[in-house]
């Protein structure tokens, strides 16, 4: 790779925010904003097992109740693939502040350097049983 370790660390903190702010319900409650992140071609394997579509995922995110919290997040990686691709994986774990219960889900996103943006081209989230 070409860039530097100061542009490195900055690519992967500045990926780092944008895959934790998918995270926070105020930003999945923005569609402008959620919209922005998400490539044309965006994809997601749901950890129901459902395949969403960058549209499909946009009109579900506007719907989603706020039963659960902000996920904790662990073991966060940002790996290159190539200059302008790069593999996140980690783990969340979210709590259900109505019944209480517990999830952790194993998770990997796919973000592309884009017309000189990051956007997210896939993400999978895997139930840990």
């Amino acid at each position: 790779m070409t860039t530097s370790d100061n542009q490195t660390d900055h690519v992967v903190q500045h990926i780092l925010y944008l895959e934790q702010s998918l995270l926070s319900p105020s930003v999945r409650r923005d569609r402008d904003r959620v919209a922005a992140l998400l490539a044309d071609d965006f994809l997601e394997f749901g950890t129901t097992g459902k395949i969403w579509t960058r549209d499909q995922a946009l009109e579900s995110l506007g719907k989603e109740e706020p039963a659960s919290a902000t996920p904790t997040v662990q073991d966060l990686k940002c790996t290159f693939i190539s200059e302008t691709v790069v593999l996140v994986t980690y783990t969340t774990q979210r709590t259900n502040t109505v019944t209480g219960k517990s999830a952790v889900t194993l998770r990997s996103s796919l973000w592309s350097m884009r017309m000189g943006f990051w956007q997210l081209r896939f993400h999978q989230g895997t139930p840990v049983l």
